[in-house]
């Protein structure tokens, strides 16, 4: 048969036909859907308890197969001291992890077979708690961990076989292990293993004069612990974001920019055994014990935690031109007074109770490591308050306490307990207030006027109220003039901020972090250098009937689950609302939120955002921003006058590399309906115009799936906005079109 051109163009449109099927047909890739026990979102106080401070530990990392008994334990602890595990029986574990320097050795780096290694020594108190090991968390259980030490040639370089072997030969081991694992012939290697590792699970550390404060005993820490432990949680140094209670580590890795050693090659860290890591990024390390553990960082860069903090301060590695330090090392100001503070908090998280004992001899005969002087453990029994026996703390009937003439509301808080309310007259306050019980009110007392009484920072100030204990409310005060927050509340379970004046108060205008049931009504909120309103990390969140205006971002809802904003203004912003997923936090997702008539307008002004933050990124004029975000509904709002953008979604990509994003990136599940746009776009941000070539009413970057707009818009990019009418098809169709179109002017 004759092939005609008639014939060519017939089977060109029928696999053209077939693409657009299979095009129509094939589902859009979606980001992970993570269970809920992974979403990580809400407070992480314990219910019921005595304060908000008091934190569940995670669930022990113990196997099913290696379940702890005491036998194992003490043939765990003889083991760790015995060099017989060692090829040349000179190194046992307790060489490089002496109790005695907080499981640490105190060198810069470790010294193995015969050689210096690269990295320091890592503590071993509460990896009962871990679930990544090393500084590059290359190892995901403690038994895994073992084969490392004790068979690196550069370590112990100990011979499986030769150690069994060994083992077998000395009469009380082979009783020890019989024992401890119930059966004849039990010295095998995997049982070695086992051993070790029921033993370093035996390491606990929970009794430190903090835990004692947590739990209720407000004496517990000295008044210079207390001011260090506002300091460390506070947004002005971030310490908790990555050290939070109650390990005071994570099984996270992040990029400080700690320098390499002079003559060092550069550690790679996360990036060496992750394909997903970033280079230079490792363990964020436990604070307990700290103080008897330097040196410190990855490679016992820094002799002494003063040399830490200076580093921290300084901004990390930034002014040595690492680019990508971690968002939240970005400098901080202190003098030597916060400096000392700091760290006499960071000896109150000093906890030796469940030391093992060395043992005098082992059953090698081989010689057991010497005890090492560490002067550090006197200056903790001098500087923290002794532990007392404290029964049970009794609860007393609620009371009303007032601030009294020339008292502080300090004062008054501290004469307060758990469900009091305190009542606080018309008056300049220039002072901080941390509350760290349950079940407290703070309530301004306004003059003839009507003025709400002042808490004032004088510019030097870092946080205005601190608050950790649940059931939390503070009302009728103005709050101004602070370098970090207005106010703080941590970890807490029900929140209640209400009528609240915030001006200049650095960070955050009224910040719940980590909280679960919050709710924000009628605040004003101006002059913030990232957000006004602020909910992040949380669960079960409402924010409404406020006024933000002059301010980086109105209002912001930043990896959280279930919250609502509505019947808020927010003008004059650099963005009015914000809703968003941002990487590497403990929280994984920003599900369910519903943004609904609210008036964002005129969010035109500078941003001035700290440089290097991930809010500094964000350009001027955009009524509203869904970065990453997944299941959010916009409608009935106003939105008009912003220059760049009236609604913009984006996907994460817009703002952070792939290497550091660790959540689901795409925004999902958006629904915008029943929005009046009025006059957005007009005069677009220089980044939005090269980006986009102008501004508009709606902007979608086009990923994501199930992103559907019921808008009446003057102008949108893509000009064509999926609609909630668009079969499946149609929209998958559109999805694969739109994406290569912007893949190819990319």
């Amino acid at each position: 048969m004759k092939i005609t051109a008639k014939h060519v163009l017939s089977v060109l449109g029928i696999l053209l036909l077939a693409g657009a099927g299979l095009m129509a047909f094939l589902p859009i890739p979606q980001d992970e859907v993570l269970p809920e026990e992974k979403w990580g979102a809400g407070s992480s106080s314990v219910e019921p308890a005595y304060s908000g401070l008091q934190r569940a530990f995670p669930a022990s990392n113990e196997p099913a197969e290696n379940p702890t008994t005491p036998a194992k334990i003490e043939l765990g602890r003889l083991l760790f001291f015995d060099p017989v595990l060692s090829k040349n029986n000179d190194l046992s574990c307790a060489t490089c992890h002496n109790p005695d320097l907080g499981f640490s050795d105190g060198l810069q780096v470790a010294q193995g077979n015969g050689e210096s290694l690269t990295r320091n020594t890592m503590s071993l108190w509460n990896v009962v708690y871990s679930t990544k090991f090393f500084w590059d968390g290359r190892a995901e259980t403690l038994e895994a961990q073992m084969l490392v030490p004790l068979t690196a040639e550069n370590e112990m370089a100990g011979d499986p076989e030769t150690i069994v072997e060994e083992l077998k030969s000395i009469p009380a081991y082979v009783e020890m292990f019989e024992r401890a694992f119930g059966a004849k012939d039990a010295i095998t290697f995997e049982n070695v293993q086992y051993a070790i590792a029921a033993f370093q699970r035996s390491l606990v550390t929970n009794n430190s004069p903090f835990d004692r404060y947590a739990a209720g005993q407000f004496n517990a820490l000295t008044a210079q612990q207390r001011r260090g432990l506002d300091l460390f949680r506070s947004a002005n140094t971030r310490c908790f974001e990555c050290h939070a209670a109650p390990t005071f580590g994570l099984d996270a890795f992040f990029v400080t920019g700690s320098p390499d050693l002079p003559g060092q090659p550069h550690d790679l860290g996360r990036a060496g055994v992750a394909a997903d890591g970033e280079d230079g990024a490792f363990k964020s390390p436990t604070l307990r014990n700290i103080v008897l553990s330097a040196p410190y960082m990855h490679n016992g860069a820094f002799a002494t935690l003063e040399e830490v903090l200076d580093f921290y301060a300084q901004g990390g590695g930034r002014p040595d031109g690492v680019t990508n330090v971690h968002r939240h090392v970005t400098g901080f100001e202190m003098n030597d007074q916060d400096k000392e503070d700091m760290i006499a908090f960071l000896y109150a998280l000093t906890d030796e109770s469940s030391l093992p004992e060395f043992p005098e001899s082992v059953p090698s005969g081989l010689p057991v490591v010497e005890r090492a002087a560490n002067p550090t453990r006197e200056i903790a029994r001098v500087v923290n308050v002794p532990a007392t026996e404290a029964g049970e703390v009794s609860a007393s009937q609620p009371k009303t306490v007032r601030v009294g003439r020339n008292e502080s509301i300090q004062e008054a808080v501290d004469r307060a307990g758990p469900g009091d309310t305190i009542e606080v007259p018309y008056g300049i306050y220039k002072e901080d207030v941390v509350i760290d019980y349950n079940d407290i009110t703070l309530l301004g007392i306004p003059n003839e006027a009507g003025e709400w009484p002042i808490i004032e920072g004088e510019g030097f100030r870092s946080d205005g109220v601190i608050a950790s204990g649940n059931n939390f409310e503070m009302a009728f005060f103005q709050v101004k003039n602070f370098t970090s927050n207005g106010v703080l509340v941590e970890g807490v379970t029900n929140v209640y901020l209400h009528d609240l004046y915030i001006e200049n108060t650095g960070v955050y205008g009224v910040y719940p972090v980590r909280c679960t049931d919050v709710l924000m009504e009628r605040i004003e909120g101006t002059l913030v250098n990232d957000a006004a309103i602020y909910a992040g990390k949380s669960e079960n969140v409402i924010i409404r009937d406020s006024v933000v205006y002059g301010n980086v971002i109105g209002i912001e809802v930043e990896n959280t689950v279930n919250s609502e904003i509505y019947n808020n203004h927010a003008y004059d912003n650099t963005v009015g609302i914000f809703v968003d997923l941002l990487p590497q936090l403990p929280s994984k997702v920003s599900l369910y939120t519903k943004v609904h008539n609210n008036i964002t307008e005129n969010n035109n002004g500078e941003n001035f955002g700290t440089p290097g933050t991930a809010v500094a990124l964000i350009p001027p004029g955009t009524g509203m921003l869904i970065l990453g975000a997944d299941h959010v509904e916009v409608y009935d709002n106003v939105i008009r006058g912003n220059k760049s953008v009236g609604l913009a979604v984006f996907n994460l990509t817009i703002g952070f590399s792939k290497d550091e994003i660790d959540v689901g990136p795409n925004p999902e599940h958006i629904y915008a309906h029943g929005n009046t746009y009025e006059n957005n776009g007009f005069d677009a941000d220089k980044f939005v115009r090269d980006l986009l070539g102008g501004g508009f009413d709606i902007v979608w970057d086009g990923s994501g799936m199930n992103n559907r707009f019921d808008e009446q818009v003057s102008s949108s990019f893509p000009p064509v906005l999926p609609a909630s009418s668009w079969p499946e098809p149609l929209y998958n169709f559109y999805w694969r079109v739109l994406n290569f179109v912007i893949s190819m002017v990319g």
